[in-house]
């Protein structure tokens, strides 16, 4: 039997692991290979798009640190024996083109690595906001990226405003190093209420939109970055737009993906760019991860996106270990 296996979303709410057949083959002359170390959740595309979904099966995932064993003819700057980052699902073997690989430096915990995929969804909108340090940033929703973005943020020199009603996202969030943290936006405080050049919208939550919309400066930014996966709220189109156009806001999307997948003569930062420098500053220990996650055995991934979806897991974030796979 084969010691390859993959996490399948086969049903509503229904996760497992089950066998993998990894392509046969030869490797290509721009792949890299190897072995899954460990591999994240993404607690809102998977959540929402996989483990609550409707086309199945599907193979959530796509954050893995893996240790490299072959590479291809024109591959000459990884080794085998190596430790990489990818854009892969939550599978025992990962295969990827060179160009979408990141070496992850040695002295890096890999299941630290991988949360450079999330770290890199608000990295888009530091690489095109007009807000400049020190200026304040407002993040509105502490899970897993609203987390790191107000971390991202704040070790670039940006005051920081981080806010989630959960106390225990706001306990984590102080753990792990965010220095103001606060249970909702702070509406009525003449010290943020219209000066906060940025806000962040994590959460997906229409509510947390307008109050980011009258919190914000004359001409200062929200930008949407969470995805509104559901209607949360009866709030009207109106009282949306109107705290837009007395505050002369500036709304638009977070949409990661605004960036380039690779750089270009004439956008200099992107995707695999942002990656990068997340990799290289959790290897300088800009920020620690340490408290934001658990690890979890791959078996057991239906009773970890269980968990994930009805905020019981430990921490706002799970990794797989694969050593743990068999």
């Amino acid at each position: 039997m084969s010691r390859d296996k993959i996490v399948t979303i086969t049903a509503p709410r229904r996760a497992e692991l089950l066998p993998d057949r990894p392509a046969a083959d030869p490797i290509g002359a721009d792949e890299v290979a190897g072995r899954t170390a460990f591999s994240l959740i993404s607690t809102g595309t998977e959540l929402n798009y996989n483990y609550l979904g409707t086309t199945f099966p599907s193979h959530p995932g796509y954050a893995a640190a893996f240790r490299v064993e072959a590479v291809g003819s024109d591959v000459h700057d990884i080794a085998p024996g190596s430790m990489a980052f990818c854009l892969g699902p939550h599978r025992t073997f990962q295969r990827v083109r060179r160009s979408l690989v990141v070496p992850i430096p040695d002295g890096l915990r890999p299941d630290h690595a991988v949360f450079a995929r999330l770290m890199c969804v608000t990295m888009s909108t530091l690489t095109t906001t007009t807000a400049r340090p020190p200026q304040t940033v407002i993040v509105t929703g502490l899970g897993p990226v609203g987390l790191l973005g107000a971390l991202i943020f704040q070790s670039c020199g940006y005051r920081v405003i981080g806010c989630d009603p959960s106390e225990a996202r706001q306990s984590l969030a102080s753990q792990a190093g965010v220095r103001d943290v606060r249970p909702s936006v702070p509406l009525g405080d003449p010290d943020v209420e219209g000066k906060a050049a940025l806000v962040l919208e994590c959460a997906g939550h229409e509510a947390a939109a307008l109050d980011g919309c009258k919190v914000v400066r004359k001409r200062g930014e929200v930008v949407l970055v969470g995805v509104p996966w559901t209607q949360k709220t009866d709030l009207t189109a109106h009282e949306l737009l109107h705290a837009i156009f007395h505050r002369y806001a500036v709304v638009r999307s977070g949409w990661e993906w605004e960036v380039p997948l690779h750089e270009t003569d004439y956008m200099a930062n992107s995707i695999y760019g942002n990656i990068a420098a997340a990799v290289k500053w959790l290897a300088e220990g800009r920020l620690d991860v340490s408290p934001l996650y658990a690890l979890a055995d791959p078996a057991d991934c239906d009773s970890v996106y269980d968990a994930l979806l009805n905020q019981t897991w430990p921490r706002v974030a799970a990794v797989f270990d694969w050593s743990q796979a068999g």
